[in-house]
């Protein structure tokens, strides 16, 4: 199984076995590594939605939401926004030049105190991953937490060579 626990680094290194062309990207740019950890977050944000009050009355997307009223952001589906990503927002691209505007770690007064150590754990793991072996393959089937607004991995069995 992948060492480390951390949804973000399980959840990428899962879409870099679904997407080998982006694995061979990454061993052969190593100036990518930084933004790949962003492209991860963006495309399979390990929280998937969060929830807000309201502090005053507010439109969003022409309705009108009282003061008071929870509401519940999406972050997966924001970080999929083609208005922001571009067409092609449903594919990984370790080289995408906006992927840092995700929205994985919140924003605001409610950004993930974490998201620097985060970030660099992920850096350092994937890329190791990536460039110390020449071929990485899923073992067998992938177990995904059962809470609802994380979306990670529990076991991610890989074969390595």
């Amino acid at each position: 199984s992948f060492p480390t626990r951390r949804s973000s680094d399980l959840n990428g290194a899962f879409a870099l076995l679904n997407h080998p062309d982006q694995i061979a990207l990454l061993r052969d740019r190593p100036d990518l590594d930084e933004n790949a950890v962003e492209e991860f977050l963006r495309f399979d944000s390990p929280v998937q939605m969060t929830r807000r009050v309201t502090l005053e009355e507010t439109e969003i997307a022409g309705r009108q939401v009282p003061k008071g009223m929870f509401v519940i952001a999406s972050l997966g589906s924001a970080n999929r926004d083609e208005e922001v990503f571009g067409p092609d927002a449903g594919l990984l691209r370790l080289d995408r030049p906006n992927a840092r505007q995700h929205v994985s770690f919140g924003g605001g007064p409610h950004h993930c105190l974490g998201n620097a150590l985060a970030r660099r754990e992920g850096r350092v793991a994937l890329a190791r991953l990536t460039r110390r072996f020449d071929s990485i393959e899923l073992a067998g089937p992938i177990e995904r937490s059962a809470r609802i607004n994380l979306r990670g991995i529990t076991d991610l069995p890989v074969t390595v060579r």
